[in-house]
């Protein structure tokens, strides 16, 4: 199959897939670096500001219990605090792939193949289920 016979709406599904797949981690990469990049420079219990090696040990923790909410993570954000901004970095990471998949869905509808919808939904569902479960336990 050549490029000249690739379906017009497969072909745009294909090239906005790749989109989102190189934003998503490019920005999910800026929201990291910025984020781990604050949390050193401007922290007053581990940065620049302040804080002692022992600090810094503890943040590095293995056994380190890290409390996520998405109130937190939306007031961190908004407060532009270092580590909530690495933690939406990680997020839109995760989240990036996810979104292949719905676009894929979308694309399969526009084209009718509902085989292929069925295929794309069960791999949805599949990775919900996974979030969910692992969230779970």
């Amino acid at each position: 199959m050549t490029a000249s016979n690739v379906k017009p709406a497969l072909s745009r599904t294909a090239h906005i897939i790749s989109q989102v797949l190189r934003w998503g981690v490019i920005a999910s990469l800026a929201l990291i670096v910025m984020g781990t990049v604050l949390s050193f420079a401007w922290s007053d219990i581990y940065g620049a500001a302040g804080g002692t090696p022992g600090d810094l040990s503890t943040l590095i923790a293995a056994d380190r219990e890290f409390h996520l909410s998405l109130a937190w993570l939306c007031q961190g954000v908004l407060a532009f605090d270092g580590p909530a901004l690495a933690v939406l970095g990680l997020v839109l990471l995760v989240a990036t792939p996810v979104m292949r998949v719905v676009i894929s869905i979308v694309g399969f509808a526009v084209e009718r193949d509902r085989t292929y919808v069925a295929i794309t939904a069960c791999v949805l569902v599949l990775l919900v289920l996974s979030f969910v479960l692992g969230r779970a336990g």
